[in-house]
């Protein structure tokens, strides 16, 4: 018996990974029908990414309105806070790019169409991940990136080969935990249908939270966004590191370095969660 089931293990093994491979592949094929319908307008797709790019750019000017009339927000200065604000909204960006589709499932369950899906030969992420790929979402890491550019170039960092690394890390990592948070608030979605509002708060809202230093905010809200829905991960904790500053709540530096960690944990809660989501799932018979 304990044979047998040593046995199995590489097969579980193999049909996971093949079925993550054919996720991916479904995940492309959709996505690219989506990008040949965009391109077939190209001077609408230019208005729309470039409309996204002033949308997003105008939270930063509000943060360059604040110092206009202040030289620091809470101990940060303009660069620095401009280093938080890029890092966030690049990772943000590249996780809501890829996708950002998540908050459309509640509407699908609503009005029963996720049932085509399901009796499709593809898993149902896939699908709904890619539904509506919108490339216009670039004009959002654009912005971030070019943000993140600025305080790169404005701050005097000491640069070693751990903090030229971390720039890389942080972005990638912060992607990561977005997506899962993405995930995570679209398998939420199946119990409770009308619920894209209470995702858009984790996602919209905590990417516009940690565009901000956490030395404005509470301790304890800071601790919820520590311990609890790990956002700090995201670009708190490793642009503290590449400032060299100390974190509010006294953690080692090591901790900086966590983020591909707490990345796999995050997006392992947030396939649990999916996959509960998926077998409560009732039809609405419409």
């Amino acid at each position: 018996m304990a044979g047998a089931g040593a046995a199995d293990a590489p097969e579980v093994v193999f049909a996971e990974r093949s079925r993550l491979v054919e996720g991916v592949r479904a995940y492309g094929l959709i996505a690219a029908m989506w990008l040949r319908s965009t391109m077939a307008y190209r001077a609408s797709f230019a208005m729309t990414a470039f409309g996204n790019f002033a949308a997003t750019a105008f939270d930063f000017v509000a943060i360059l309105m604040m110092f206009s009339h202040v030289d620091a927000l809470g101990g940060y200065t303009l660069p620095e806070v401009a280093l938080l604000y890029g890092a966030s909204g690049t990772a943000f960006g590249l996780a809501d790019l890829v996708l950002g589709s998540m908050d459309r499932l509640g509407r699908r369950v609503r009005d029963g169409t996720l049932d085509t899906l399901l009796v499709r030969p593809v898993p149902v992420i896939a699908q709904v991940a890619a539904d509506r790929f919108a490339l216009r979402r670039l004009g959002r890491i654009t912005q971030g990136g070019l943000v993140l550019g600025y305080a790169l170039v404005t701050l005097d960092i000491g640069w070693t080969p751990l903090k030229v690394v971390m720039i890389p890390l942080m972005l990638l990592s912060g992607a990561a935990i977005f997506a899962a948070v993405f995930v995570a608030g679209a398998a939420f979605q199946f119990f409770a249908q009308d619920a894209s509002e209470v995702q858009n708060s984790f996602t919209y809202g905590g990417n516009t939270l940690l565009q901000y230093p956490p030395s404005i905010f509470a301790k304890d809200l800071v601790r919820g966004v520590t311990f609890v829905v790990p956002l700090a991960f995201v670009n708190w904790l490793p642009a503290l590191y590449v400032l060299g500053r100390d974190y509010p709540l006294g953690l080692p530096d090591w901790v900086a370095f966590l983020p591909p960690v707490v990345a796999g944990l995050c997006w392992l809660l947030a396939g649990l969660a999916w996959r509960a989501g998926l077998r409560a799932y009732r039809s609405t018979g419409s």
